[in-house]
């Protein structure tokens, strides 16, 4: 390993972000899930969580697509699940809030939310959204705000988005110089399980882990 790039690997372990996660509740696209696991990686997210409890999605039919996902997925963890509760109440365990993409007369803008927060950012199924049994579990619900005819997104879409108004408001507030989401022995650790990825060459689907 080049001195460049173990000084890479520590910057970026470093800059992880402890408090902020992405779930993805039902998402069937392959490219949408490797497009999102990117946009995890480039803010900070050490980790993404990805729940299927739509029969009509069978899991091991779901390819986290590595095309879309580049190197992403050496990168980022991804925990999937069938089990609602269980997922819910391991996310609840770790992290403070939990919002969603559901329109609602309680949604609020995506800009009204303190995202420099311990916060876990929920985005349904393309088509039928967060399920039920999911939405139970919000703290709140949130809209990205639209003025076009078109009144959606693309779930990828949506999730850059959201991430990045996270990273602006985490940036504003010196969250990834002054990195208080982990503690020093975390940081460390993640140092060295990087290292360890880079060294035995990874493939993305090592950083899958069923609960």
């Amino acid at each position: 390993m080049t001195e460049k790039r173990l000084e890479k690997i520590k910057d970026v372990a470093k800059k992880r972000q402890g408090d902020l996660t992405v779930v993805l509740n039902n998402v069937h696209d392959p490219h949408n899930i490797g497009a999102v696991l990117r946009t995890c990686d480039s803010v900070g997210i050490k980790e993404v969580y990805v729940l299927y409890n739509d029969d009509r999605l069978s899991e091991k039919n779901i390819n986290l697509g590595k095309r879309a996902a580049s190197s992403a997925r050496k990168w980022v963890d991804v925990y999937m699940y069938t089990d609602v509760d269980k997922c819910m109440r391991d996310i609840k365990s770790k992290y403070d809030t939990i919002f969603g993409t559901h329109l609602s007369t309680e949604s609020v803008s995506l800009y009204d939310l303190d995202l420099s927060k311990s916060v876990a950012l929920v985005f349904g199924n393309e088509h039928s959204g967060i399920s039920d049994e999911v939405l139970v579990y919000l703290d709140g619900n949130f809209i990205i705000p639209q003025v076009g005819m078109v009144q959606s997104l693309n779930i990828s879409v949506s999730v850059a988005v959201s991430l990045y108004e996270a990273l602006r408001q985490r940036e504003k507030t010196n969250m990834y110089k002054e990195n208080k989401t982990m503690s020093r022995s975390q940081q460390s650790a993640l140092i060295e399980d990087y290292i360890a990825r880079h060294e035995n060459k990874y493939k993305g689907k090592k950083m899958i882990r069923k609960t």
